[in-house]
């Protein structure tokens, strides 16, 4: 059974593909806002995926970011994840992003527990809708 206080950790350096420009999030070569998110996301769901039950995985539903410094090409970026709250299959958690140079942004993140099957039926059944 998932508990708070669970933490996760994942990491990227800042390349061309990462970049405002490139993604099309604005015309900056910087980092990404959504390959930030993207970072968020991976830790949180890193950090669960061994104590889920087999069969189920989590999927985001919400984020909450605070993009709040710029981190300019090749400088690292680490996104820390902490579970702060369980409730039924709702999982809850607090982040901070760093770099080289300190804090890059803040937030929160919610994902929930799913059947992988049935999620995926769910979702192949909307491609033939």
């Amino acid at each position: 059974m998932l508990k708070s206080g669970i933490n996760g950790l994942s990491q990227a350096t800042v390349n061309a593909p990462a970049s405002a420009r490139a993604i099309g999030s604005g015309e900056l070569d910087v980092l990404a806002t959504p390959k930030l998110a993207a970072l968020v996301e991976e830790a949180a769901w890193r950090s669960v995926a061994t104590e889920l039950d087999e069969g189920q995985s989590s999927v985001g539903t919400k984020l909450v970011l605070e993009h709040l410094a710029p981190t300019p090409l090749g400088m690292t970026v680490s996104c820390a994840t902490t579970l702060m709250a369980v409730e039924g299959r709702r999982l809850m958690f607090a982040f901070e992003a760093h770099d080289d140079a300190g804090l890059v942004a803040r937030g929160t993140h919610e994902r929930v527990i799913v059947d992988a099957e049935r999620f995926l039926a769910k979702a192949a059944g909307r491609a033939d809708a």
